[in-house]
């Protein structure tokens, strides 16, 4: 294989992921003054920056730490990042310009507003930024590519691409059973569960009936609030059971076979 040779560009492109930012705290290892360590390590946990005066023991966090890198990506999710090519010269670098692409498995999608706008000179440790935007909708292996374009000392065209690469996973896993009733009344139990590793509130779990059945759901109480409470909070691995009442429509109510014949009962949404 051949060593193809290091090109220096102008200009660094950075990529970060827009999400919250989490405390950072400091590595506590400690020991009594009277062991043979003495107040070597209380003294180096005392000058770490991270740590909270008085409190080092405690591991509480004073410092946002922002994200290291893109982290888990779930179905449904609004995909947001910060784009950037920075001048890191000592001179202007003239015609600049950022693109980026979302390539998924079926298609490749265009994020970046800068790629239909003009070229633009980038002054000595200037910086030309993009925040980008796009909700998740399909599963599996996502590749976000950014190419940056600019006009080399020799008075050409350089440009230079990265790939960063992340995968897409289903928050919720929901499963269904039904129970025949013995008049033409079918229950429908919906279990959701949070398969992600963070917790989920549940906004809103419906059943959209089709034409062929009338749906009532079973999870509010008589004054019309949800059984669950105000909040339905689920923790990591654990789920939720909804019930609805599902009744055929007259057309269909007085004959054994359409009944049978009626496999689309409605969207779980």
């Amino acid at each position: 294989m051949e060593n193809k040779e290091r090109v220096d560009h102008l200009v660094a492109l950075k990529v970060m992921r827009l999400t919250k930012p989490a405390l950072i705290s400091p590595k506590i290892v400690t020991c009594d003054f009277k062991d043979l360590p003495g107040n070597i390590l209380n003294n180096y946990l005392k000058d770490d920056a991270t740590s909270v005066v008085g409190m080092e023991t405690l591991a509480a966090g004073q410092f946002l730490l922002l994200p290291q890198s893109f982290g888990n990506i779930y179905l449904g999710e609004t995909f947001s990042c910060y784009v950037c090519v920075h001048n890191e010269t000592n001179q202007p670098v003239q015609s600049v310009s950022i693109r980026a692409d979302l390539q998924t498995s079926s298609q490749r999608i265009p994020l970046t507003t800068q790629q239909h706008q003009s070229p633009v000179m980038l002054d000595i440790d200037e910086t030309l930024g993009d925040v980008i935007h796009h909700e998740v909708k399909d599963l599996g292996t996502h590749i976000l590519v950014c190419e940056v374009t600019y006009i080399s000392n020799y008075n050409t065209l350089a440009s230079f691409r990265k790939f960063f690469k992340f995968e897409v996973m289903k928050p919720l896993d929901v499963k269904t059973k039904f129970y025949n009733a013995e008049s033409d009344e079918v229950f429908l139990e919906a279990q959701v569960q949070n398969i992600t590793s963070g917790a989920i509130i549940l906004e809103q779990v419906s059943l959209e009936s089709s034409q062929q059945f009338a749906v009532k759901s079973l999870n509010e109480t008589m004054n019309g609030k949800s059984v669950f409470g105000d909040v339905t909070l689920l923790q990591p691995q654990e789920s939720c059971q909804y019930l609805y009442c599902l009744t055929p429509n007259a057309n269909i109510a007085s004959d054994i076979k359409l009944i049978a014949a009626a496999k689309n009962i409605g969207k779980l949404d």
